[in-house]
């Protein structure tokens, strides 16, 4: 991984029986000059190879990893002691000149530790002209999970060594639940009483809002649509936090020289040590973010409500249309790639009264968004009811917070307790309170589950880990499910598949299907269906898309869906980039919903740098179908693509960081005159596809009765009122009027798909293009 001389975005042209797999394969079109996909036999294969020379890249190190080396978890604590060197001593001049040593190069020499020589030809030495030497400064972070570690860490050499600790002039503490009030700990630090002791502490530091920007979007939002947005959770006071942590421990008086730490204070170590606690962040003033709302974006708020009553009759009969209508749908996080400062990366939590909790994806945080979507109290029901994680592929912005969803899950229905005996499938309808919690994926979001369990004990005795086969295209058999082997347990003894009609006791659900979609190496697509109600005509069935082309399987899977969540990255003016790094465009999921006869649509996975939305326009003039999906609009991955390793590859980093061209790496223009021979209904309207004063993009809606829903973060909407969002969208469009484009703190450059920096105004003086995240 470190000693390698790989390279991402380096051909080799090689004898295709010299090719290690596995590796996605090119040639070069004799015609075109261009690179293109090889279909043939491939090396491994049962077919002969032919006589020719491809264009491949060497295997990644990391994909010829079956798994970890077995491991045990790791039961130390990291800390931490950071000392400056020390400083020279001041120069002084006129001592250097009593020497005899000549101003210029030689005064310079000497202030860098140097010897010189005067005029007599004596040696000068630095230290005969300088000062006393300046001790260096330093610090320690000290992190204690817990009170069984509060020994073992103050009673380390290094911290009673005066050598080691002399000009240390700060502890910094990361303290678990419960530590900072021991009284071992407070000894401690009254025994360093020359040392400023920062606090980082469930029971020392109020629960405040960080991450203002989301917030006062989130307060604005709530002024708009108080029904759906509510300010995040938090308290500027209480001490100890209301948390998970049920550790009940009494108010802790911390030591004179000890501060609880806080946003913005800061440590200066030299040319003197001084703490800048006067830096501190000031609280986010609530009443001064909804002061600042204007007043036209309230009226216009005022007049959705009002709209709302006024519309009340058919509202309610679109509502009837929807099984279990108080199903909830929210919007953890809604963006693309990184988190950012409007939006997390992708989570949605569905709840269903008298059901359970599902999570479709776990991006990275995503605990951190539910603890700001509910309080304490609410927060452990959502955990204790949590039945299933679905996650639809492994970038890292989709799964890389499920270990730490799972571990909270784990702490409050099992008491951070492991179960010893791996599940049984014949038995698993019997002992569900053994387990409770079911993660369905690819076998490579299980595996990688598996080996981070022997790091950490996160949970994962206790969850089921279920592998999921896809529909494939001319088959009836449907998705089946089955405990995912792993390397303890590479082969199940009898029966390894969950049998559909213990889904309802296992899962919660009637039946589960999922399908290949267009995107990274085992990328899926699910729709899972609930048990009917006798009251009901039809069952709940909520179908979510991950990242994604448009798919017509999707379609088929998702068919009759109550509410299809699907992303929707880029805007349709840059189709030609939503087909490069396989995703998929507003219009496009919109098409997608419309072909599935959906009853809503939730938009989410939006690029985080703009705020903007879109207004949607349902089209009622007998244009029923989505040009952008003809033909040509879907990628379907075929049973051909499971065969082939090139689907390994994603096509979006290939666009960024390869000079080629690929078959559907075409411009965002040519795209869209090809996809829309035919001007817009509205293109010389006041309501144009891109109004350029109000940054409004008009989308059209190809189903007079599927309503959307654009989410934000935080929002929790009921499936049986999402008809009412429609109603705001005048007030929204209002109050994003003006995106802003999000730049980092201190970073004047931007990253493109490689992850390396780009200038703010492009390269060669071209025009900055702007883009949504992949």
């Amino acid at each position: 991984m470190f000693n390698s001389d790989w390279k991402f975005d380096t051909l080799v042209e090689k004898h295709i029986s010299e090719v290690e797999m596995p590796t996605a394969i090119y040639i070069r079109n004799p015609d075109t000059k261009q690179l293109e996909n090889y279909r043939g036999p491939r090396p491994g294969g049962a077919d002969p190879l032919p006589d020719l020379k491809v264009l491949t890249r060497t295997p990644w190190p990391g994909a010829l990893v079956q798994g970890l080396p077995p491991t045990v978890p790791a039961s130390e604590s990291m800390s931490y002691i950071v000392r400056t060197h020390p400083m020279r001593g001041k120069f002084d001049p006129n001592r250097a000149k009593e020497l005899g040593v000549k101003p210029g190069r030689d005064f310079a020499t000497l202030t860098t530790g140097a010897s010189v020589r005067n005029a007599k030809g004596e040696t000068i030495t630095s230290d005969m002209v300088l000062g006393p030497e300046r001790p260096g400064q330093g610090f320690a972070v000290l992190d204690v999970p817990s009170v069984e570690y509060i020994e073992p860490v103050v009673n380390r050499e290094e911290l009673l060594s005066c050598s080691v600790m002399q000009d240390v002039q700060a502890c910094i503490w990361i303290l678990g639940p419960g530590v900072s009030g021991h009284p071992i700990l407070q000894q401690f630090m009254q025994r360093l009483d020359q040392v400023k002791h920062i606090i980082s502490s469930l029971d020392t530091c109020p629960n405040r809002l960080a991450l203002e920007s989301v917030a006062a979007q989130t307060i604005r939002l709530g002024q708009v649509d108080a029904e759906r947005y509510h300010t995040p959770f938090h308290d500027n006071t209480a001490v100890p936090q209301k948390s998970l942590h049920s550790i009940a421990i009494h108010d802790v008086v911390s030591p004179p020289n000890a501060t609880a730490a806080d946003k913005g204070m800061k440590i200066q170590l030299m040319p003197r040590f001084y703490f800048h606690e006067e830096q501190v962040v000031p609280l986010l003033d609530i009443p001064a973010v909804e002061q600042a709302t204007p007043p036209e974006i309230l009226e216009l708020a005022k007049a959705a409500r009002k709209a709302i009553e006024q519309d009340h009759d058919a509202l309610q009969e679109w509502r009837q249309k929807i099984p279990r209508p108080n199903t909830e749908v929210i919007t953890l996080g809604t963006g693309s790639a990184l988190p950012s400062k409007y939006r997390n990366v992708s989570a949605t939590l569905v709840r269903v009264p008298g059901v359970g909790n599902y999570l479709f994806d776990c991006g990275e945080n995503t605990l951190g968004q539910l603890q700001r979507v509910f309080d304490p109290e609410e927060l452990v029901d959502v955990l204790r009811n949590l039945r299933l994680i679905w996650i639809s592929h492994l970038h890292a912005d989709h799964h890389l917070g499920t270990t730490s969803v799972i571990k909270a899950w784990y702490g409050v229905v099992h008491s951070s307790v492991p179960v010893r005996t791996p599940p049984i499938i014949a038995s698993i309808p019997t002992v569900t309170h053994m387990y409770g919690l079911s993660v369905i994926s690819h076998e490579g979001m299980l595996g990688w589950l598996h080996d981070y369990s022997s790091v950490e004990d996160f949970g994962y005795s206790r969850i089921l880990p279920l592998q999921i086969s896809p529909v494939l295209s001319g088959t009836d058999s449907g998705s089946v499910l089955e405990l995912c082997p792993t390397l303890r347990h590479p082969t199940y003894d009898g029966e390894h598949i969950l049998r559909q009609r213990d889904y309802e006791t296992v899962l919660g659900l009637s039946d589960i299907q999922a399908c290949l979609v267009a995107h990274c190496r085992g990328a899926m697509a699910v729709s899972i269906t609930f048990p009917k109600l006798l009251s009901e005509p039809d069952p709940l069935k909520i179908s979510y898309s991950g990242d994604c082309r448009p798919s017509m399987k999707f379609v088929e899977i998702g068919r009759n869906s109550t509410v299809l969540i699907h992303e929707a990255t880029f805007d349709d003016e840059l189709l030609g980039d939503a087909k490069a790094k396989k995703h998929s465009t507003t219009s496009e999921a919109l098409g997608i919903g419309a072909k599935m006869n959906a009853k809503a649509v939730v938009l989410t996975h939006f690029s985080q740098r703009y705020q903007k939305i879109p207004v949607l326009e349902t089209v009622d003039n007998g244009e029923q179908e989505d040009p952008l999906l003809g033909p040509n609009g879907a990628e379907d991955v075929t049973e051909e693509a499971v065969v082939e390793e090139d689907v390994d590859v994603d096509v979006g980093l290939m666009a960024d960081n390869m000079d080629m061209v690929t078959a559907n790496a075409t411009s965002s223009a040519s795209v869209r005159q090809h996809s829309h021979p035919r001007p817009h209904p509205h293109s010389h309207s006041q309501h144009q596809e891109t109004n350029q004063e109000s940054n409004e993009q008009v989308i059209k809606v190809h189903s007079k009765d599927m309503k959307v829903a654009i989410a934000f973060d935080y929002m929790r909407v009921k499936t049986g009122d999402i008809a009412q969002l429609e109603k705001f969208t005048h007030a929204l469009s209002k109050l994003f009027a003006n995106p802003e484009e999000e730049k980092g703190e201190s970073d004047e450059s931007e990253r493109n798909g490689n992850g390396k920096k780009t200038s703010l105004d492009g390269q060669s003086g071209k025009k900055k293009k702007a883009k949504r995240n992949n």
